[in-house]
């Protein structure tokens, strides 16, 4: 993105109120109209072609602008497609089921909240995605903690903090996938450096959780009981269905490129699925495509299961590229490059950038509300910053995520917020001070960047 030439300079006052309109455009109408984002960002880019038809920018300039900006995204939107595709054979294979069950299987009343930590925390690894693990074991929760007399505000933090881990450190997720290819950094690589900051930001909010919970509650695991009893009528929990996810730690140990890594893993769950499904090949194919589909009977379990395919990442690889075309725009006009510009002289220090990153993405959260635009938009506007002070990439995609990702669900008026709220009635703002995870996660990437602790430079100082 920062190779895209801009071909006007615009004044200050120009970019910054071009800017505002952009974001009062884009939050207006997902908070107050609720509006999927790609309506929005459309409009947006219109009204960037009426800025630059006024500043005299001919269409061929603009309409470069928007192919070079969707250009940056197209490895991101293959790994999209080669993820839709794990999905649904992991979940053919029984690998996901499997490691579901497993989840339910550490579910006791002694450490209540804890254990709602580490069993949501598993299973958002396991499918990618916070808000299915919500919806499913989420409500599942709520309702134990009703019928044992529990804090309903207490479990909602527990259930968030660990959905969002999951989805923060799963490589199934679309914005971990997203994060790491919007600044070129390998999906593996990128979750490995996250480490740095998720570990401690776990086993605190862990720590916090076993604090909080009572020490013993003798209430019914009715609720857990007939989610396992539905996972074994599946008839897909073996002990064999885990090979794929040994094929994927074994192949991301030998650092494998991320697209092979899937497509292998992949493979050797389509193989397992063999074992006890009696699929045909054309079968086989449409459950890539379209995903898997769970016919169990059980509401909670086929909503939980019913996951994957190519088609699945269509919302996210056409969010990518309106997204991407839009910062094309912005660069080319010099809108990007103005604003920067306008905070270089802010910029010179390794904590600065860091900060004014995090800050960012916490800002886009709070003022559009959308998850995926406070990762493109952060990533696209700090990409330089961070080659200037010698960064690598890593250490922008772990903020993207450490300031993006988790922190959505900590805005009332946010995408996830409204979701959350809704699915399980905790209202935002009485779980935010125990989504411990989610405070955490900012703090400390923003504490790391001021000490330099854990950061990754080009070249060795």
């Amino acid at each position: 993105m920062n190779n895209i030439k801009s071909v006007i300079t615009p004044r200050f006052w120009e970019a910054l109120l071009v800017t505002v309109t952009i974001f009062l455009v884009i939050s207006i109408s997902i908070i107050r109209f609720e509006s999927v984002p790609h309506i929005p960002i459309l409009f947006s880019i219109l009204l960037l072609f009426v800025y630059g038809f006024l500043k005299k920018v001919s269409y061929r300039e603009l309409e470069r602008g928007l192919v070079e900006g969707a250009g940056a995204g197209m490895s991101a939107v293959f790994l999209f497609f080669f993820i839709g595709i794990l999905i649904s054979s992991w979940m053919i294979s029984g690998t996901i089921p499997t490691l579901i069950f497993t989840g339910f299987t550490l579910v006791s009343m002694t450490f209540f909240y804890a254990i709602v930590f580490v069993v949501t925390s598993l299973i958002g690894l396991s499918i990618g995605s916070s808000l299915t693990t919500v919806a499913t074991i989420g409500v599942a929760f709520i309702g134990m903690a009703t019928a044992m007399d529990l804090s309903l505000a207490i479990t909602a933090g527990a259930i968030v903090s660990g959905a969002f881990f999951g989805d923060k450190m799963s490589p199934l997720s679309d914005t971990t996938n997203l994060s790491s290819a919007i600044v070129g950094v390998d999906l593996f690589e990128h979750i490995r450096n996250m480490g740095w900051t998720t570990v401690p930001a776990f086993a605190i909010t862990l720590i916090l959780f076993v604090l909080l919970s009572p020490e013993a509650a003798g209430a019914s695991v009715q609720d857990v009981t007939a989610f396992k009893e539905g996972l074994s009528a599946t008839g897909m929990i073996h002990w064999y269905t885990i090979i794929p996810l040994i094929v994927l730690i074994i192949l991301t140990i030998m650092k494998l490129p991320a697209l092979l890594t899937l497509a292998l893993s992949s493979l050797s769950a389509i193989i397992i699925s063999f074992l006890h499904q009696s699929s045909t090949a054309s079968e086989i194919f449409s459950v890539l495509f379209s995903g898997y589909v769970s016919m169990t009977g059980i509401e909670e379990i086929d909503l939980l299961l019913t996951r994957g395919g190519m088609e699945s990442m269509m919302f996210t690889v056409a969010l990518v590229l309106l997204a991407l075309s839009m910062g094309g725009l912005l660069f080319k006009l010099g809108i990007v490059q103005c604003l920067l510009a306008k905070v270089e002289s802010l910029l010179k220090k390794v904590s600065s950038v860091i900060a004014a990153s995090a800050f960012t993405a916490i800002g886009i959260n709070i003022l559009i509300g959308e998850q995926y635009l406070s990762i493109l938009l952060t990533g696209q506007a700090f990409k330089e910053p961070y080659d200037k002070v010698g960064l690598a990439g890593k250490n922008l995609s772990r903020v993207m995520e450490d300031a993006g990702t988790v922190v959505n669900p900590l805005v009332p008026w946010s995408v996830c917020g409204i979701f959350i709220t809704g699915v399980i009635g905790v209202s935002t703002l009485d779980y935010l001070p125990f989504a411990f995870f989610c405070l955490l996660s900012p703090i400390l990437t923003i504490l790391f960047g001021f000490t330099g602790k854990t950061l990754t430079f080009k070249q060795t100082k």
